[in-house]
């Protein structure tokens, strides 16, 4: 598994920005579009949330989030077919020359951390019922941190267009106590429309989008992951490789199988 930029997203957050830019400008040139940046609408919004998820989450959950948010701008490319290659091999030599000859091959041959410590317990004769439990409970645990940094970006999308609506009040209130001068009632009111603005795009254009990529990340890796513990007790109990390779491959096809599904019903898959 290979670690790329994912130019996609600041493409997309890019874009978005954009097309907010140019629909203002349209209408009201370039004046109109520096009449939208309000500093403080920004405090407003963007101060509130990190105030809320301090009452929200703890300190080391916090402190996770930097990482959280690079993991959005990630992606990882899992060949899978070469996953299936792995196995056959692996599969071959075990019944070719033993299980023992593994050790060795898979410090020379194999980078993925996981297969090792699969293919580990399996040389070391750990049972296939231990062997599974052990690496579910793996996949299980990284399932549950994934979601608690998930979780930080949803929180941060619900609050938000909150705090949007918060700093709206504000303004609202600072305007109805300056009806007396005309010449406030326009920034004041200004600002409480800004806020909001900026809390729905906070919300619908970064938090939220960030959110469902690292689920749909957690899911892929989930996946692979499945796929490698097939492969592991495949591999432990001396199955024979073309029935290895028969049994991996309808993971596969099931995978692809539901990708068709999702992009017919109007999703956007990128398949590695």
């Amino acid at each position: 598994m290979t670690r790329k930029f994912d130019i996609l997203t600041p493409i997309g957050l890019l874009a978005g920005l954009v097309v907010v830019t140019l629909a203002i400008y349209s209408i009201t040139g370039l004046d109109g579009v520096v009449l939208f940046i309000q500093l403080a609408s920004i405090f407003i919004v963007v101060g509130g949330v990190f105030a809320a998820l301090l009452v929200n989450f703890t300190w080391e959950d916090l402190k996770r989030l930097p990482s959280v948010l690079r993991e959005g701008f990630r992606r990882d490319e899992m060949n899978l077919e070469q996953l299936n290659e792995t196995f056959i091999d692996l599969s071959t030599k075990a019944r070719r020359e033993g299980l023992l000859s593994l050790d060795l091959h898979i410090e020379n041959e194999v980078e993925q951390p996981f297969i090792k410590k699969g293919i580990g317990l399996a040389v070391d004769g750990v049972e296939p019922e231990v062997i599974k439990d052990i690496m579910m409970a793996e996949v299980i645990a990284i399932e549950e941190r994934h979601r608690k940094g998930r979780r930080m970006l949803e929180k941060a999308g619900e609050y938000a267009p909150a705090w949007g609506m918060v700093g709206t009040i504000v303004a609202l209130v600072i305007m109805l106590n300056d009806m007396n001068d005309p010449a406030a009632l326009g920034p004041s009111m200004a600002l409480a429309m800004l806020t909001t603005l900026y809390g729905s795009l906070a919300a619908n254009l970064f938090f939220n989008p960030l959110a469902s990529k690292l689920q749909a990340k957690t899911e892929a890796e989930v996946f692979a992951k499945e796929i490698i513990i097939e492969g592991v007790i495949g591999v432990q109990s001396g199955q024979n490789p073309k029935i290895l390779e028969e049994k991996l491959e309808a993971f596969v096809r099931k995978e692809k199988h539901r990708f068709e599904n999702l992009s017919g019903s109007g999703a956007i898959v990128n398949e590695a």
